[in-house]
């Protein structure tokens, strides 16, 4: 049954995890998520979802009990954001060394200090090395949809490993939008975690691996992150076939005769389409590529001889833009001209963006909002 909804993104969110029904839901508040686990205590308390809510002390709290919960075998899920997540940090390493196929929501917030608690990529971005997948949506539908496949993607027995769900904080965590709610039947498969604890054939967990094999351990991990391309192609591909709502992990507009291209992720990347329209009405060939999945990142951008204005809601002090960097480190060849923008919630505009394009420097590194002569 498929019923159309107007909803935040953090409701549709809670709505899909509740169609997904995980058994264990750990929970600790924190702006702009809360809404995410509130509505998810509604459902069980209502017994729509028949779940074990735990509502623990704390952020590492509550990534530890998901640990402890998954290698039980069972279905686990939880949702953070910002310093929430900086909290958790020690136990995300944790969760994707053990293969445990855990789901959160991640609402993208900046980091302190001055204290804010706008949108900015940087708390999801400072974590891309855990070993976690990582998907950025534009909509509400696309955090529905993004939320159901993302079981079914760190479930599957040649990923196992854990999936986090960004959305930009305010801007679509508490946007209310259509989307249409759908029941997935079969598409979550049951989860078959082959290592769970067996009380009939006990093993040990956690045991120290010495220098002669823990390498092997960390390029098993590698390999899955690898061979989880596949799998996301495969899921997005049965998504679109039983839903009819297309995905993929990075999303063209205008792409094929451009010559310059925006890359964005999350709702900057929705908006420069807006601006693409706009530029080409001036007749500038502008296109867009979102960036959906950032790990694994994608490797078949087709950027070859095209200008790159990519905006970066995120920033690594000493090294530059994340985006901007790692584009250019899986593509030496890209001609980039980095921005900037949208730090702390500053906003940026589809004019904006289109401006980015026009007055566009390449090989350069622009701050919007800051007086060229300062940068």
């Amino acid at each position: 049954m498929n019923e159309l909804v107007m909803s935040t993104g953090n409701k549709a969110v809670a709505a899909a995890v509740k169609m997904a029904k995980p058994l264990v839901v750990p929970a600790y508040p924190i702006t702009p998520q809360t809404e995410i686990i509130e509505s998810i205590a509604d459902y069980v308390e209502a017994g729509e979802l028949k779940a074990r809510y735990i509502p623990v002390e704390s952020e590492h709290s509550a990534m530890t009990a998901a640990i402890g919960a998954s290698i039980t075998g069972v279905r686990v899920f939880t949702a953070t954001s910002s310093h929430g997540l900086l909290y958790m940090h020690e136990m995300l390493h944790w969760a994707a060394g053990a293969r445990l196929p855990i789901v959160m929501g991640q609402v993208n917030r900046t980091l302190a200090p001055g204290w804010n608690i706008w949108a900015e990529h940087s708390d999801a971005l400072s974590q891309r090395d855990t070993g976690w997948l990582q998907v950025y949506v534009s909509t509400v539908q696309e955090a529905y949809d993004a939320t159901l496949m993302a079981f079914r993607i760190a479930e599957d027995n040649r990923v196992l490993l854990p999936v986090m769900i960004n959305m930009d904080g305010f801007l679509l965590s508490h946007i209310m939008q259509p989307f249409e709610m759908t029941e997935p039947g079969d598409f979550i498969p049951p989860l078959d975690l082959p290592h769970k604890i067996d009380v009939n054939d006990p093993k040990g967990y956690g045991a120290m691996s010495p220098a002669n094999v823990h390498y092997q351990f960390r390029f098993d991990m590698e390999k899955c992150m690898r061979e989880s391309r596949t799998v996301i192609k495969e899921t997005e591909t049965e998504f679109a076939k039983r839903f009819g709502r297309s995905y993929a992990p990075v999303e063209e507009y205008f792409c094929d005769d451009a010559d310059v291209i925006i890359i964005a992720m999350g709702t900057l990347g929705k908006e420069a389409e807006v601006a693409a329209d706009l530029l080409r009405k001036e007749g500038i060939k502008a296109g867009v590529m979102r960036i959906r999945w950032f790990r694994p990142f994608p490797l078949d951008m087709n950027i070859k001889g095209k200008d790159l204005v990519v905006i970066d809601r995120d920033y690594s002090f000493g090294f530059g833009g994340v985006i901007a960097g790692e584009i250019q480190a899986r593509y030496p060849d890209a001609k980039i001209a980095s921005v900037i923008a949208g730090l702390g919630g500053q906003e940026v505009t589809y004019e904006d963006m289109a401006e980015f394009v026009r007055s566009r420097k390449m090989e350069t590194e622009f701050w919007f909002g800051i007086p060229q002569e300062e940068q």
